[in-house]
């Protein structure tokens, strides 16, 4: 196999992790990581992994180190990196959602709007973004880069306010912040070199792995469902049926059954199946998803 048909890839090492290896077991690739190495292996000859920090991401990619990758679209905007982003893939460490840099200050400040901060310190690990974003709304604040531990920055007096990542807001209340004002909706992006996107044999690659990336994501919150109805009672299951697409409906040997399949949204179908089995659907079988492409 040439050098030009293997295709280097960068997966995030430390929070994001074991989500993204668990999303490519998911998607057909299966990663396994060694003790005290950043080269994993992966089931595909055509593939060479390295566990990299998700802030340095961007950097290899622009460098050529890596021709594709997954990162935050906050560490993307943060280094201004040169690449190519392929999409966008919902995900993280808690759920398939979006997470946010929010403004928080201590829960019994005084500060209850970015305004409010002028002439006070920041601290937070996005020192870039943070500072344009006070900048645009014409704030003067002094910015610190925080090396960890951030919530902590306010409750030991060494900051007025911090700017940090948060999913569900729970360790900013934990530490006794207080939220005021969201900075940056973030999200996991996958992300490619130019070189690399340029490149055919590469790009057919890069657009394998998304799409198969994608397609797992989207199974995440979609199950399966199988039941048999009799034929006097089919328009009435029918009509209790959301769906992807149109149901599937298939006659039995027995011409008075059909066999009837679906995918739904799986937060529906906990009310949806006393309803189908009200309505006249029998051996109700639920089903997950590894790819919905």
């Amino acid at each position: 196999m040439s050098g030009n048909n293997m295709l280097k890839i960068g997966i995030p090492k430390g929070s994001l992790e074991e989500a993204t290896v668990n999303l490519f077991a998911r998607s057909g690739w299966k990663i396994r990581k060694h003790h005290r190495n950043y080269f994993p292996e992966i089931n595909d000859p055509e593939l060479t992994a390295r566990l990299c920090r998700v802030q340095e991401i961007p950097r290899y990619l622009e460098d050529g180190v890596l021709d594709v990758g997954l990162t935050g679209k906050d560490w993307l905007l943060e280094t201004g990196a040169d690449v190519v982003t392929v999409s966008d893939l919902i995900y993280s460490k808690v759920s398939n959602r979006p997470a946010r840099w929010v403004l928080a200050v201590a829960g019994d400040s005084p500060y209850v709007r970015p305004e409010d901060l002028a002439g006070c310190t920041i601290a937070t690990e996005l020192l870039g973004v943070t500072r344009r974003y006070f900048e645009d709304a014409g704030i003067p604040v002094k910015v610190q880069y925080s090396w960890g531990a951030t919530e902590a920055k306010v409750v030991e007096g060494l900051a007025d306010a911090i700017v940090e990542v948060t999913e569900t807001g729970t360790t900013i209340k934990a530490h006794g912040l207080r939220i005021i004002a969201e900075v940056l909706l973030t999200n996991t992006v996958l992300i490619a070199g130019k070189a690399a996107w340029a490149d055919p044999w590469k790009r057919a690659k890069i657009e394998q792995i998304d799409l198969l990336l994608q397609g797992a994501l989207r199974a995440d919150s979609l199950v399966g469902l199988k039941m048999n109805v009799p034929a006097h009672n089919l328009d009435a299951v029918l009509d209790q049926l959301p769906s992807l697409n149109s149901p599937t409906v298939a006659g039995l040997r027995d011409s008075t059954w059909f066999a009837v399949e679906i995918v739904v949204d799986n937060n529906v179908v906990r009310d949806l199946i006393p309803r189908l089995r009200a309505a006249g659907a029998e051996g109700i079988i639920e089903y997950s998803l590894n790819k919905v492409i």
